[in-house]
Formats: structure tokens, C-alpha cells, sequence
């Protein structure tokens, strides 16, 4: 769900403006503002400020837009632009095919800034060096310089990070070896980030560079977000349903009749609440326990499980070698709590529900994950709030396997 206020549209994506926008807006007027107070005076000089940090997200915009226009020309779909408190954020539902198309689109944000600079420069070549309106022009376009240059610096999230992505992946022919070196050093300049700014505020008492800091603090915290998706990602890929799939369910007599299967399963403490029927050897389908009550008491004496038993093959089922990210896709486009898994030969190998695939992933992955939390996934259905596991297995195609 989408978070803050739509205050338009662009080429068909919502632009939206979140809470924090304000906050830098006026940091960003009264920093500008500052440049024009002694030549010019206040109100002037307030002026010129709230002027430049709305023409400075407007270019924020574009630099956005341009990676949204190139994400569309390749197919994919772009959900949504929001303003920020460190700028914008275009919302590109789905993954690139190939290394080039990733680059295209990484590049083109810093080239649409670049573009801006020069266009700006000349406009404020029109107007007087003197003018308030050809300095903040110029402004404007000083901006834009340090926008597309600050966002080739290789590190998630920036731009340049996302370039350096594409380039390790053409180079490794994995996807994920760029997205991690691009996390790591998106840590790291993080972290160079944090301590230059806190450094030069507690020596110099210049607190306008606390900016450095936070902008240090929000790429160590998205190349986190990232290394965490892409664990997640891989876990998908290389955990198979054999390894989470569960023995939680019976096989029962499919000549038992109504009657005879309440009484001895569902009327006694059972530990299963999963049914399957088999006759002479052979699975003969799920056992629909929830049509039973519904059944007249007279039909129950004389009707056998076969009247209730759904198919093998009209299930929705899935093989002991796919992967998690079939299984999750497969759970979610049928809506299915729960899937069969089958064996090469046909036959019921087992059952897998979210609590079972969060189960493998904490175990696959190392994460701390409480028997306590994944009962809890069991009985509520869903995923963890840290494990977005829907859309990730949406977004993850098989082209990134590799």
C-alpha cells in the first residue's frame, strides 16, 4: 500500500508526496535562502529559496521519471513516484531481464540531471549575472550537476549503484554477485557517510553538513534492505519443496464410509488435520473434511469418502524438485493455504504451508526465527512483516537463476 498524499499523475504513474517532503523543503528554502539575504534582502532572499527547493524537486522529478520512461519502454511496470525526505523514489514493479536493460534504466536518472544542468546553464545565460532570477536559474542548475553526480557514486541505493550492479552482473553473469558488491560498497560509503558527517559537525559545529550523515544513514540502511532481499531471493531459488514439504497429514481408507471416518479421525484429539484417500495402494485425492457437516446424517451411514474425495489431478499441486519460488507462486495464484506436493511417481510426498516455508528459510539463511513466530505464521496464514515473500516470488522470474 502505498504511503502519503497523490498530488497528481506523469505519463500515467501516480506521483505521490510523503510526509518527510516537508521537512526537507524547508531546510532546503532556508539553506538557498541563505545565499541571497545579504544582496537582496529577506523576503527576496525567502523567496528565491522556496522557489529553488521547488524547482529542485521538480528536477528530482524528472531525474526520477527518466527511470521510469526507460523501465516502461522494457516492459516493465512502474507503480508509483513518491518525494522524500533524500529525494525520490521511482516504484518499479518487477526485475530486469538482461544487464543492459538494467543499466539503461540505472543510467538514465543522472543523465536526465546532467541534461537539466546544461539546459538550466544556457536559460540563465538569458538574464542578467546580476538578476535574482538568472543566479537562481544558475542555482537550479548547479543543483542538478551535484544531483547527477552524487547519484553515480557506486553504491546501493544510489544510482551508481545500481550501474555497478549491471556491470558486475554482465561481467559475472550473475545477478546477484552485482547486487552484492553494489550492497557492500553501499555499506561501506554508508558508513564513510555517517562517521565524515558527525565528525565534521562536532568539529566544526557547521550543522548543516548533519546532512551527510543522514544521507550516510539511508544508504547503509537500503543496501541492508537490499543484501536482505537478495538473500531472500536466492533462499527462493535454491531451497526445493522436498526440503520444507511436511508428513503433516494421514492417508485413510477411501471405503471407510462418512460415518466411520468422523467417528474415528475427526470426533477423537488428532494431530492431522490433512486427509488424503488411497484404495488398493493408489492416492486417490484430498479428503474435502469441511462438506461433511453438510451432509445429510442418513447419507453419511451409507456414503463412503469417495463422495467427497477432490482428485489428485484437480488439485493444485507441484513436484518435490521445484523450487520455493514455484511453490510460493503457484500458492498465491491459486490462493491456496496450503499445496501437495507430489512425487516423480505420482503419489502424496507431502504438504507445504507459510509456516513451512518460513521454517526452511530461516534454516536456509540462519535467521532467528522463534518456533513460537513460525506457529504464529501457521495460525494466521501470512508471512512475517520483515518477509514480503508474495511479492518478492512475484517480482523473481526464472531468468534470474542465475
Amino acid at each position: 500500500m502505498q504511503v502519503g498524499w497523490r498530488i497528481g499523475n506523469l505519463f500515467g504513474i501516480p506521483l505521490f508526496l510523503d510526509s518527510s517532503w516537508f521537512i526537507i523543503l524547508l531546510w532546503a528554502t532556508y539553506v538557498n535562502s541563505q545565499y541571497y539575504q545579504q544582496e537582496w534582502g529577506s523576503f527576496l532572499a525567502w523567496g528565491a529559496g522556496f522557489v529553488i527547493a521547488i524547482l529542485l524537486f521538480c528536477s528530482v522529478v524528472f531525474h526520477e521519471l527518466g527511470h521510469s520512461l526507460v523501465a516502461i519502454s522494457q516492459g516493465i511496470k512502474v507503480n508509483s513516484i513518491t518525494l522524500f525526505l533524500f529525494g525520490g523514489v521511482a516504484l518499479i514493479e518487477g526485475d530486469h531481464r538482461t544487464p543492459g536493460e538494467a543499466f539503461q534504466v540505472a543510467i538514465a536518472g543522472p543523465l536526465v540531471s546532467l541534461v537539466l544542468f546544461f539546459l538550466l546553464g544556457l536559460t540563465s545565460l538569458l538574464f542578467p549575472t546580476s538578476s535574482l532570477i538568472g543566479e537562481s536559474i544558475n542555482r537550479v542548475a548547479e543543483i542538478n550537476l551535484i544531483l547527477g553526480i552524487f547519484n553515480i557514486i557506486p553504491g546501493l541505493a544510489l544510482d551508481g549503484g545500481q550501474v555497478l550492479k549491471a556491470v558486475v552482473w554482465k561481467i559475472t553473469g550473475s545477478r546477484f554477485t552485482g547486487i552484492r558488491w553494489a550492497a557492500k560498497i553501499g555499506k561501506g560509503l554508508g558508513w564513510l557517510g555517517i562517521s565524515l558527517g558527525l565528525i565534521i559537525v562536532f568539529t566544526t559545529r557547521d550543522y548543516n553538513v548533519f546532512l551527510i550523515a543522514l544521507i550516510g544513514w539511508f544508504s547503509l540502511r537500503n543496501s541492508r534492505i537490499y543484501q536482505h532481499i537478495t538473500d531472500l531471493k536466492l533462499a527462493l531459488i535454491n531451497i526445493k519443496a522436498v526440503e520444507v514439504m511436511t508428513k503433516n497429514f494421514r492417508v485413510v481408507n477411501a471405503d471407510l464410509t462418512l460415518s466411520q471416518f468422523a467417528n474415528k479421525y475427526l470426533l477423537k484429539s488428532s494431530k492431522f488435520s490433512t486427509y488424503f484417500a488411497a484404495s488398493m495402494g493408489r492416492y486417490l485425492g484430498f479428503v474435502s473434511t469441511d462438506t461433511i457437516p453438510y451432509i445429510e446424517k442418513s447419507y453419511r451411514d451409507t456414503q463412503t469418502l469417495r463422495m467427497i474425495i477432490c482428485p489428485l489431478n484437480q488439485m493444485v499441486t507441484v513436484l518435490e524438485k521445484v523450487s520455493l519460488l514455484e511453490v510460493i507462486n503457484t500458492m498465491e495464484f491459486h490462493q491456496q493455504k496450503q499445496i501437495t506436493v507430489l512425487s516423480p511417481a505420482g503419489a502424496v510426498a507431502g504438504i507445504i504451508d507459510k509456516s513451512d516455508i518460513v521454517r526452511g528459510i530461516a534454516k536456509y539463511l540462519e535467521l532467528n526465527i522463534s518456533e513460537a513466530e513460525i506457529k504464529l505464521v501457521k495460525r494466521k496464514g501470512s508471512y512475517p512483516l520483515g518477509m514480503k515473500l508474495e511479492a518478492i516470488a512475484k517480482v523473481t522470474s526464472i531468468s534470474n537463476l542465475k
